[in-house]
């Protein structure tokens, strides 16, 4: 057995908690390959190390991310189509998606030693253009977004699904979202929360100028595509943290990715409870 440990980095106070993970691991029977950045911030010498998704085998058990949510968008880049299993701990604030507590290593590390956890398979969302964009990571588990740049003016973004017109908006950016990034930015864009095996996109305009412009949920068997106008020449393109400058004139479309990504998560883990306890869904102070 053996599982991967990433992170962007960790605070020096959480070095013992590392190491709490490490020889827990070991104990537990896994080998351990652990991100060079991070082995070398605290000096780990005796473990084998990863730089690129290339040195990570799809035999490993998992991989396991140390962070916030970031952190795990992260991690996925490292995963490609090898369906590696990914293990969100929670070392940063929120954690939606890393939602296993610090406070749980122990019983993480034996959930996985004993198999007793659950694979949630979480759809992508895969980016094509006219020119090479983000690399051999065109993809994204939460959304694609096109966004201004800056302070300049906002843009028109016709919108097209499979080849048919569907609107033109006139804002400051269009999110489209998969299922698990429907809590993230398209969220804060007023858009809708949907379930993670929905197998539906969410399409949400950022700051539009119309009154009448609402969020529309669509399958994710259709290609998106875009063409973007105006003042300036160039915009804004992401996938999830990843961005890149382009210029108005390259074609954009974005469709559902050929492979999926495998979470892990505890029993008592659900989509529903983490409504409830990270996002105060349903809170009301009178029950």
């Amino acid at each position: 057995m053996k599982v991967a440990i990433y992170s962007r980095g960790l605070e020096p106070e959480q070095e013992g908690q590392l190491n709490t993970l490490i020889d827990e691991l070991a104990r537990q029977g896994f080998g351990v390959i652990i991100y060079k950045p991070l082995a070398e911030q605290f000096a780990i010498k005796e473990t084998e190390q990863f730089i690129t998704a290339e040195d990570l085998h799809p035999s490993l058990d998992c991989i396991i991310s140390l962070g916030g949510d970031g952190t795990l968008l992260d991690t996925v880049t490292y995963v490609h189509d090898k369906n590696i299993p990914v293990l969100g701990i929670n070392f940063g604030r929120l954690g939606f998606l890393a939602s296993i507590g610090r406070e749980d290593l122990v019983t993480a590390v034996d959930a996985l030693a004993n198999r007793t956890y659950l694979v949630d398979k979480r759809t992508l969302i895969h980016l094509d253009a006219s020119i090479p964009l983000f690399g051999s990571t065109s993809y994204a588990l939460n959304e694609f977004a096109i966004h201004k740049r800056d302070t300049s003016s906002m843009i028109k973004i016709h919108t097209y699904l499979n080849g048919e017109f569907l609107n033109s908006y006139w804002a400051d950016g269009l999110v489209v979202s998969t299922p698990t990034g429907s809590t993230g930015y398209n969220m804060s864009c007023n858009g809708p929360i949907v379930f993670p095996d929905s197998n539906s996109f969410v399409i949400t305009p950022v700051a539009p100028h119309n009154l009448n412009v609402r969020p529309i949920v669509v399958p994710d068997s259709n290609i998106i595509s875009f063409e973007v106008e105006g003042r300036t020449e160039e915009f804004i393109c992401a996938l999830d943290a990843r961005r890149e400058i382009v210029n108005k004139d390259i074609q954009l479309a974005v469709r559902k990715e050929r492979f999926t990504v495998s979470l892990i998560r505890l029993n008592e883990n659900s989509f529903l409870s983490t409504l409830r306890t990270k996002l105060t869904w349903g809170l009301d102070k009178r029950n």
